[in-house]
């Protein structure tokens, strides 16, 4: 399983990309603004700063809505760097807009699934990632991971190339159980993917070694 970051925080990214485990970055104009970053020129110049960090996969979101302008702002997202992924939204123009960049070789993450109906759409539109929300469904009593369930044998069953990214991750539960329904990717924050460093018997374990370690020596 692929380990993205959900972030646009620069510090964030190059630690996830020394932790040697990173294989993508995904922001979204939330994120952006989140780190202060606005107007195009400043988001552009922290695209590419990122794709100098990272080896691949960094997910652009369009801000545009309609087929022309989602165009329009893909193909200069794409033009920024190989590593870009055009982020669309689920909508009707978003479908006809990934079609359209699936027939000119620029690769397309499909943004706020919800159903498998959604993600069906987007796959058979050429998709390249379709990035279903775990949390949002949790968040108002419906099973995430489900969704996950769901799209994962709907793809199978007719063979679609597009992968599963499992987005809004809320722990490192979630990435654990979407590993285990077979989500091709997980996004995350970085504190969601270090938690799977930890577990208290490695710690009192290490403990225990470092004082043995210590007395025998001491003799």
């Amino acid at each position: 399983m692929k380990f993205f970051i959900d972030t646009a925080n620069l510090d964030q990214i190059k630690e996830a990309q020394d932790l040697g485990i990173l294989d993508g970055v995904t922001t979204n104009p939330s994120l952006m603004a989140k780190e202060g970053i606005s107007g195009d020129a400043n988001v552009i110049a922290h695209y590419k700063t990122i794709c100098d960090i990272v080896d691949d996969n960094v997910s652009a979101e369009v801000i545009a809505t309609d087929f022309d302008g989602i165009v329009k702002e893909g193909e200069a997202l794409a033009a920024l760097n190989p590593k870009i992924v055009v982020k669309v939204p689920m909508i009707k123009d978003g479908i006809k807009a990934i079609k359209y960049f699936s027939g000119k070789g620029i690769r397309t993450n499909c943004t706020l699934i919800f159903s498998p109906g959604q993600a069906l759409l987007a796959a058979k539109a050429g998709a390249t990632y379709v990035s279903p929300f775990l949390g949002r469904l949790d968040d108002i009593s419906t099973d995430g991971l489900q969704l996950i369930e769901d799209i994962r044998l709907i793809f199978d069953n007719y063979g679609y190339p597009t992968q599963i990214l499992a987005a809004s991750i809320r722990g490192p539960l979630h990435i654990v159980n979407c590993a285990k329904l077979g989500a091709d990717v997980i996004t995350a924050p970085l504190s969601a993917i270090t938690a799977l460093l930890k577990h208290p018997l490695t710690d009192t374990g290490l403990a225990t070694f470092l004082a043995d370690h210590a007395k025998a020596n001491a003799k």
